[in-house]
């Protein structure tokens, strides 16, 4: 079995676990998923809307996930609306005790300050990493999982960096990219110079282990 940690188009391929995307404002049409709000897509007007939404679904056994939610600083909504919108979804992350998925641009000492100033004891991940070994180290030295996969394809100099990342430590991803979540694990197995076997029971014991149901 294979898992996606994070993607927004489910393939019900039977030979893979996905955990889909649904936004708040999204129906619920695949068997296990993560909600939460884009920084993108912060709508003031609907904000508390959004969040009961998301409080109810984390009650749900099937919603396995707070996310994609987070920063990013390359965009016209002010860091200070994000971070509330996003501390806002973390404490229900923590009522629920649900793992959150990350989406961090240019935020990653906001992200570290944030979890440490909300004490959040709840696995957090960063989706769709692609930075350097510096930034890597950083983010584990402070408790944070990370995912890899359209990046790991795209960048070479990327498996270098996951190459340096724990074994107890990573997911895999496809998010939107077309390419299969195959592609993404024969790239992670040659990175770490291992057999997709064995990286397919290291992704599966970890998804056990921060999802509790997976």
């Amino acid at each position: 079995m294979l898992y996606n940690l994070h993607t927004h188009n489910y393939t019900a391929n039977s030979d893979i676990f996905e955990v889909v995307n649904r936004y708040p404002y999204e129906e619920i049409d695949v068997p296990y998923l993560s909600t939460g709000i884009h920084p993108w897509y912060i709508d003031i007007d609907k904000l508390e809307e959004h969040l009961a939404i998301i409080d109810q679904r984390l009650g749900m056994n099937n919603c396995l996930a707070l996310g994609e939610c987070g920063l990013d600083k390359r965009i016209e909504i002010p860091l200070n609306v994000q971070q509330e919108v996003f501390e806002k979804q973390l404490l229900l992350a923590k009522k629920h005790q649900k793992p959150v998925i990350l989406h961090c641009v240019a935020t990653y000492q906001e992200a570290i300050a944030i979890k440490k100033q909300l004490k959040m004891e709840e696995p957090m991940i960063i989706h769709g990493f692609s930075k350097n070994a510096q930034v890597a180290k950083q983010l584990l030295d402070n408790g944070f999982y990370i995912s890899f996969g359209k990046y790991l394809l795209r960048n070479p100099e990327l498996s270098a960096v996951f190459a340096t990342v724990p074994n107890d430590r990573f997911f895999m991803e496809t998010d939107t990219i077309e390419e299969g979540l195959e592609l993404v694990y024969e790239k992670a197995a040659t990175a770490k110079n291992i057999e997709i076997e064995e990286l397919k029971n290291i992704v599966s014991n970890n998804f056990k282990t921060v999802f509790k149901n997976g």
